[in-house]
């Protein structure tokens, strides 16, 4: 459920949707990510284990808020990224797919 949030919270939506929107059912969805897909999640995977780190959750409902604020800090460079290149970084390329 917290990679459901760091998720949604970068790429703004849930794994389920990611999944659907690369139209892809049981393959992984890491191996169907771009390069710039990969980084985002990375970085939205890294920052919230060191703002976790820092916190130090007790309960599920304080790591869902980690999840959160660390998928957003990714969230915003995507969102920063998309305004210089003027396009959307996430695609539906896949990998069987890779340019559609």
């Amino acid at each position: 459920m917290l990679t459901d949030e760091i998720t949604k919270a970068w790429s703004d939506m849930t794994t389920k949707k990611y999944k659907q929107f690369k139209d892809i059912k049981k393959e992984n969805l890491r191996d169907n990510m771009s390069n710039i897909e990969l980084i985002l999640n990375m970085l939205a995977e890294t920052s919230t284990t060191e703002i976790s780190k820092g916190v130090n959750p007790q309960r599920f409902e304080e790591s869902k808020g980690v999840a959160k604020r660390g998928g957003n800090i990714a969230g915003d460079a995507r969102k920063s990224l998309e305004k210089e290149v003027g396009r959307k970084v996430i695609t539906r390329n896949n990998a069987k797919n890779p340019k559609l």
